[in-house]
């Protein structure tokens, strides 16, 4: 019988708990889940890639199936090269979906022999994005349940928040 890889792609930046309920959901789900972080140098990342890897690699030591990477460029290429069958993707809301939509469309004409998976977010993560952690967290405001502790902690030694 064959083992089924995945590979679940994202900045993380920072790690968030909606992404920890994807990475705990995906591992009950494939044999091996990659947690892979696009190193993008259109983006100004608050994280660098090193510091996201260390975040990602503690975040999912309890699970025996999840390991972290990172990769540049086209992500079916990316995929293919791990030898992977699948990309995971959450959705928070229909406009998730649209995006989602198109970039699985593209990816399956890339690569027919991926498919990509989508998991709907659980309902108490289904607004919190790495953006809004940070927006909120720079603003002053607590972003404690939505982020791991080792995440406040990082924000706390990066980030003055602009108290008003």
């Amino acid at each position: 019988m064959s083992t089924v890889k995945a590979i679940y792609p994202g900045s993380f930046d920072p790690l968030t708990n909606g992404h920890l309920d994807l990475i705990a959901r995906g591992a009950k789900i494939f044999d091996h889940l990659v947690v892979a972080i696009l190193k993008n140098s259109e983006k100004s990342p608050l994280f660098s890639v090193s510091e996201r890897v260390e975040m990602l690699t503690e975040a999912v030591q309890p699970f025996g199936n999840v390991s972290v990477a990172t990769f540049n460029g086209l992500l079916v290429e990316f995929v293919l090269e791990q030898r992977a069958q699948a990309i995971l993707r959450g959705v928070r809301a229909i406009s998730d979906y649209e995006f989602e939509l198109q970039m699985a469309l593209m990816n399956r004409r890339l690569a027919p022999e991926v498919e990509t998976v989508f998991l709907m977010a659980d309902e108490k993560y289904s607004y919190v994005s790495s953006r809004l952690i940070k927006n909120v967290f720079e603003l002053g405001g607590s972003v404690e349940g939505l982020v791991p502790e080792t995440v406040i902690s990082r924000l706390q030694a990066r980030v003055v928040p602009n108290r008003r």
